[in-house]
């Protein structure tokens, strides 16, 4: 019984994906979908509940815990939005029939895949679990055929590729670091294991080891340089893959790189993992904040968003210590929560101006009240203005760095403030002004959008008690 809920977090999506095969129908399959992912977001909130017992191959603890719950409630969430946003999409031409016929089985592989990553506790299985993801993201982004949106599918595998073979060899390294202490067989690669004797390792392995993870999963998390595919995936395929490839995605490959790192930091005379993410984090943060003042495509521009988001998190994690560690999960979830709301604004206001560029969007506020203010909300968080809860987060993150390295924080609040001014630039022109393309009505689904803009006023204002518990403990696991 203590072990069913763990098992139901992978048994319902892969067994919906087999029937969501099957069944005729776009309505019925997008109706199921929704139901499917429910199931799965009510089977990982009770691990909270009932503890599952881990073994060689799953485990559950603290840690990813708070990774399958945010998945899950995404998936979720995003299941809604696509009943609607794909269901335009066939309405109006865009989506042949034929071309969504295994859209929903494809969602729930990958929420199978995303799942068994982040429950796996063998290193090698984790990693067959991210290919999985991104194999199936692949598919789903060249889903519209276009020669744009196959010249993006295959970007996305190419780089991928690169960068999960990269994982790969990491992962060969840390086994053949532990394969001495260990011994060769399972042992080697069970992540339990590896934690208890991590000290042992030949640290030299190591190093080279998270070198290659850094780059291999930074590749998945979209960090800079190796973030190429991302604002391309982003723009051309359906805008709910773009809420789950930022919403969800890179924190599976940022979890795997966390995993390692703690593996790392319990070897003395190994590197310290946590200049190698800072480093990378700044990059990200600076290098993608400048970019955003080029984007004339809505999509990307947020799609860059999520990089500069996902550096701000990598840096915290790298600078480490309770306080760092706890602004880097707080805001892992909000920007989940918010560049995923986000999206959802954007794929409505794209489908009712048919284009994607922002020179062509105008007054949303007036014409579409609704999605104009959702987005507003939504950039005005996601810039990390007060009371909302990136402001809590990014402060969180810059006051611990303060303390310890003031030209650090300089830095990072620098690329901060360069991001906002860039976003909010681009917002007056979508929001405000004279109203400009289309202003045929929205047939939008609301409700995901402003659930999770409500979650994250709220946390802006007040955290519960047990969840700050949970973060700090968490906070403490990651050293």
């Amino acid at each position: 019984m203590k072990f069913d809920a763990l098992i139901g977090v992978l048994l319902i999506p892969a067994l919906s994906a087999c029937l969501l095969a099957a069944l005729p129908g776009y309505r019925l399959t997008s109706r199921f979908n929704v139901l499917a992912a429910l199931a799965t977001f009510v089977t990982a909130v009770s691990l909270f509940v009932v503890e599952p017992k881990s073994g060689p191959y799953l485990l559950v603890d603290d840690l990813n815990k708070v990774f399958i719950v945010l998945t899950t409630f995404v998936a979720f969430t995003t299941s809604a939005f696509s009943a609607s946003y794909i269901g335009h999409e066939i309405e109006i031409g865009r989506l042949k029939l034929s071309y969504v016929r295994f859209y929903h089985a494809m969602y729930q592989v990958l929420m199978f895949a995303m799942n068994l990553a982040l429950v796996a506790n063998n290193i090698g299985l984790m990693w067959v679990a991210i290919e999985i993801a991104t194999l199936t993201t692949v598919l789903m982004v060249g889903i519209y055929r276009t020669h744009e949106a196959l010249e993006a599918a295959w970007k996305y595998f190419i780089l991928g590729s690169v960068g999960i073979a990269l994982a790969l060899f990491g992962t060969i390294l840390v086994y053949m670091a532990a394969r001495p202490v260990i011994g060769e067989g399972l042992d080697a690669m069970v992540w339990t294991v590896l934690v208890t004797q991590a000290a042992k390792f030949d640290p030299a392995l190591l190093n080279v080891a998270f070198v290659f993870l850094l780059l291999g999963y930074g590749t998945k998390v979209g960090l800079a340089p190796l973030h190429a595919w991302l604002p391309d995936a982003h723009a051309e395929g359906p805008t709910p893959i773009s809420a789950v490839l930022s919403g969800l995605l890179l924190n599976v490959a940022l979890y795997a790189l966390l995993r390692f790192k703690m593996i790392l930091a319990l070897n003395p005379a190994a590197l310290a993992p946590g200049p190698l993410m800072v480093t990378a984090g700044l990059l990200s943060c600076v290098f993608a904040a400048f970019m955003l003042y080029r984007r004339r495509d809505i999509k990307r521009m947020f799609a860059y968003s999520s990089i500069e988001h996902m550096g701000i998190i990598v840096f915290a994690f790298g600078m480490g210590g309770p306080l760092a560690n706890f602004a880097g999960l707080l805001h892992m979830t909000m920007h989940s929560l918010t560049k995923s709301a986000i999206f959802f604004a954007v794929g409505h206001i794209a489908q009712i101006k048919g284009t994607q560029k922002i020179a062509d969007m105008g007054g949303l506020t007036v014409t579409h009240p609704l999605l104009g203010w959702g987005l507003v909300l939504g950039v005005v968080a996601i810039a990390g203005l007060p009371p909302l809860g990136i402001f809590m987060s990014e402060f969180l993150v810059v006051s611990s760095t303060f303390s310890r390295a003031p030209w650090l924080a300089m830095i990072l609040v620098f690329g901060i403030l360069v991001a906002l001014g860039a976003l909010f630039l681009r917002l007056n022109t979508i929001a405000f002004g004279e109203p400009r393309g289309s202003t045929a009505p929205a047939e939008a689904s609301y409700v995901p959008m402003f659930a999770h803009l409500a979650i994250v006023f709220m946390a802006g204002i007040y955290l519960p008690p047990p969840l700050v518990a949970g973060f700090q403990n968490v906070a403490r696991l990651l050293g």
